[in-house]
């Protein structure tokens, strides 16, 4: 019998047959292999065949460590881009233009790691010129920030931890500020997270740069850092830190700032991942802050619905979350239903269930406007769904909460298959 990589090698050579792009054939040997689709960014592998970089990559990142042509073993993952290969596409794009074919981009190749150690050693030169190592470090960031190919090759243990001892260093404040902006597209490891966390004059520089930054863009670099240091275990030692919870919701409540809200979301959920900190939360006003935001972000809301539901199991939390919208909490409901229909995907719904869990036991009228809100039918549409175990489990604990509230609707669908599964 032979193997699923020869099953599946053997399929893509049958299927290399006319296929095409607004109605243009696309030659064989322009298309990928894995994808059959129009290489974008042919790259070759070490046994000669080429493939499009993001159908290799996922191929390998699965586990895969063979060839999926020849079936050969791969004895290396460097991928060599075929340059050759991809102006011909380029050119076959060009020349069908007028038939509606686009002309496929040229890739940006990820940075070179010799320039970034080069870049990484000017940076802590402390014989150059300050301005000159300020120069440095917006290059770093502007390469960063272009791709995330980019991030992964700087994102390395010496890069960060030079980044941290410019950023926390005694040196100049400019060049202070420009390095905690670069160190904030990297995450951390333990060690170094404990190496922030674990230094009070560390968590203050953070906390003046979160509450008091003078740019926006200081401030969000600063609440990048500390999500990725509390990710990385140092959630509690920076919550308990004076002014490092106010500035991070100093930051979500400000409005017109897509990118500060997201970063500052994230980065209190992070810290309120540690129970204590949740109360320190609601003290610095995130119940109202996040719940706001809620139903401005759409899609993005996911991380927003998760710190809710986390604020509402943390003492006082319930009581700050019912008292944003008018303070008898049917406003907040109803926002929480409306998210739960929303566009923003199953583990929102799952954290929006498990809010309303903690806000309408044992409150009838609450229960009574969740289910006027329509809530029941999402619950057994997640229920019935292949969402998560956990998210199921909220969404009967929720229905069994709410059974009272809607009898009558209970009578008209106690034979229904899904109310049956339901329980």
């Amino acid at each position: 019998m032979r193997s699923r990589e020869e099953r599946l090698g053997g399929m893509m050579m049958e299927s290399l047959g006319p296929l095409d792009v607004a109605g243009v054939q696309i030659p064989y040997h322009f298309r990928c292999p894995i994808s059959l689709e129009l290489m974008r960014d042919p790259v070759t592998v070490s046994t000669g065949q080429t493939y499009d970089r993001a159908s290799i990559e996922s191929w390998v990142a699965t586990g895969n460590t063979t060839c999926p042509v020849t079936r050969s073993p791969l004895t290396e993952f460097t991928l060599i881009p075929n340059h050759t290969l991809r102006r011909l596409i380029q050119d076959w794009c060009v020349a069908h233009r007028s038939q509606g074919v686009e002309r496929i981009p040229t890739p940006k190749q990820p940075a070179d790691p010799s320039l970034v150690r080069h870049l990484v050693a000017q940076a802590v030169d402390s014989g150059l010129e300050v301005e000159i190592r300020i120069g440095v470090l917006r290059r770093m960031r502007a390469l960063a920030r272009e791709s995330e190919k980019n991030r992964v090759v700087m994102g390395t243990h010496e890069t960060r931890s030079a980044l941290i001892e410019l950023a926390f260093g005694d040196g100049d404040a400019d060049l202070e500020v420009e390095a905690i902006g670069v160190l904030a597209g990297f995450a951390m490891t333990e060690g170094e997270a404990a190496g922030v966390a674990g230094r009070a004059e560390r968590v203050a520089r953070l906390a003046r740069w979160v509450a008091e930054g003078e740019a926006m863009e200081v401030r969000i670099a600063a609440a990048a850092v500390i999500e990725a240091v509390a990710v990385a275990g140092g959630r509690v030692a920076l919550g308990a830190a004076e002014w490092v919870m106010e500035g991070i919701v100093g930051l979500v409540k400000q409005k017109g700032n897509t990118r500060g809200v997201m970063v500052g979301i994230r980065a209190l959920f992070a810290l309120c991942l540690a129970r204590e900190n949740r109360v320190r939360a609601v003290a610095a006003g995130a119940a109202e802050a996040v719940v706001e935001r809620v139903g401005e972000m759409g899609m993005d809301s996911e991380r927003a619905l998760a710190t809710v539901e986390l604020l509402c199991r943390g003492e006082g939390g319930r009581e700050a979350v019912m008292e944003v919208g008018g303070g008898d909490g049917a406003g907040v409901v109803r926002a929480l239903v409306r998210a739960m229909a929303g566009r923003a995907g199953e583990r929102a719904a799952e954290h929006a269930a498990g809010a309303l869990v903690a806000l309408v036991s044992g409150a009838e009228v609450l229960q009574r406007e969740a289910v006027a809100a329509g809530v029941v039918t999402h619950l057994l549409l997640m229920v019935q769904g292949g969402c998560s175990e956990r998210a199921r489990r909220k969404a009967q604990l929720l229905l069994k909460i709410l059974r009272n509230a809607w009898a009558p609707l209970h009578q008209s669908m106690a034979n229904s298959d899904d109310f049956i599964q339901a329980f």
